[in-house]
């Protein structure tokens, strides 16, 4: 059993933001990017990845900024969350290698892009729309900024998961009832953070050729066997962009993949 101590701290970012985290392991580190709705205590599932790893490696599971307990500086800007994990690294003593997940891949790309020190990434389930299937309408990201700048962070939370995530309305009408409602209200305005970092690759269309050019580490792209064939599609043409991909399907799993299924490949592929 591994009972290795949590240690809980925070660091300042470039902008003078407050960023939290929780520190667990020794070895060679590793960030954890979380996606939509992902922070440190409405995302267990994380946390247990974080420990899984920490027999081999310096695990850092942060909260994004305006999630759990990071500051929220305004205005915001992608290049804010890249300067917030080059903070991480640093604390680190850098290097660092990059776990993204959902949402957070891309932010975990547009990091390595940066020219942050990070010798490897391993991304699962980036939910680019690239088959011309479904796609997000073009004025998406403005009608979110709407709804949370009046007020109505359901409004918001319901856009995202009906158009954004493409959940059937009637069973956002019955999630709405579930615990884990206000926790997503809680974290809605980086809802539009995430929007952000995903803009250009929801469309239906080719991921843009030049997006992640800078990405020349080695890198882990993973999807889950029971998801949907637009993840396969989306990390299928995020491996044919970068120079030195290792693609992986894990049978089995959906976008929520089990802590089990997921470390082995990710201790194998850092350690490696």
């Amino acid at each position: 059993m591994n009972t290795t101590t949590t240690v809980s701290a925070t660091v300042t970012s470039a902008d003078g933001t407050t960023i939290a985290y929780d520190k667990v392991g020794t070895g060679p580190a590793v960030i954890l990017v979380g996606g939509a709705f992902q922070y440190r205590s409405f995302d267990p599932r994380t946390a247990e990845i974080a420990t899984a790893l920490s027999d081999r490696f310096s695990v850092y599971h942060y909260d994004r900024r305006g999630r759990g307990d990071s500051g929220d500086t305004q205005p915001y800007a992608v290049a804010r969350e890249v300067e917030d994990i080059a903070a991480l690294i640093e604390a680190a003593g850098g290097p660092a290698c990059l776990y993204g997940m959902s949402s957070g891949a891309p932010l975990a790309l547009h990091a390595v892009s940066a020219g942050l020190d990070v010798p490897k990434i391993a991304v699962y389930e980036a939910p680019f729309l690239v088959d011309g299937g479904r796609a997000v309408g073009p004025d998406y990201l403005e009608r979110l900024d709407a709804r949370l700048a009046a007020g109505d962070r359901t409004g918001a939370v319901t856009l995202f998961l009906t158009e954004g995530v493409g959940v059937p309305a009637e069973y956002v009408g019955a999630m709405r009832a579930q615990p884990m409602w206000p926790g997503f209200e809680a974290v809605a305005p980086t809802l539009a953070y995430d929007a952000r970092i995903m803009d250009g690759t929801l469309a239906g269309r080719a991921l843009p050729t030049g997006r992640w050019a800078a990405v020349t580490c080695p890198a882990l792209i993973a999807d889950g066997g029971a998801s949907p064939d637009s993840m396969r599609t989306a990390a299928d043409a995020l491996a044919a962009l970068l120079p030195d991909a290792r693609r992986v399907t894990i049978p089995g799993q959906d976008h929520g993949v089990a802590p089990e299924a997921i470390v082995p490949l990710l201790a194998e592929f850092y350690g490696g």
